[in-house]
């Protein structure tokens, strides 16, 4: 069955689900900040009924530093695409530019900037970046059980 699927192609919305398998894709906009909320809506949405307690909120954090990431330290549009299946949940946010992240150790003075990718480490089950032909992929999974 399928639910709001509109053409890959074009880059637009396409949500599905087919058996036990639920998939999100989304264009987020060039440096375009309020795809952060939208994006953690869309996966609440998709995450309703899926995983123990505190599971859920943790993919929407992670979810938010990726897209946040790719918005703002690459200055180019970016999509993000996410899957659960019976294995748990993928979820990644391809960009257009080929520098790789690196995670860094946040400033002890308070300054907010560089912790993101520090949470993605510490918090999902995998996480890593692929390369692709123009850009990258950064990439986390979470399994439906807290570890």
């Amino acid at each position: 069955m399928a639910m709001g699927a509109l053409s890959a192609t074009t880059g637009e919305e396409t949500d599905t689900i087919t058996d036990h398998t639920l998939r999100l894709r989304r264009r987020l906009g060039r440096a375009d900040l309020r795809a952060v909320p939208e994006a953690r809506r869309a996966l609440r949405d998709l995450l309703r009924h899926w995983g123990k307690p505190g599971r859920s909120e943790i993919a929407e954090l992670l979810t938010s530093e990726l897209v946040t990431n790719a918005l703002v330290h690459t200055d180019d549009d970016a999509v993000l695409t996410a899957v659960v299946d019976d294995g748990g949940l993928h979820v990644e946010v391809r960009d257009f530019v080929a520098r790789s992240p690196e995670p860094r150790t946040p400033d002890p003075d308070g300054d907010t900037h560089g912790r993101g990718l520090v949470l993605v480490e510490s918090l999902a089950d995998a996480w890593g970046v692929r390369p692709h032909g123009v850009g990258k992929s950064v990439w986390f999974e979470l399994g439906a059980e807290a570890a």
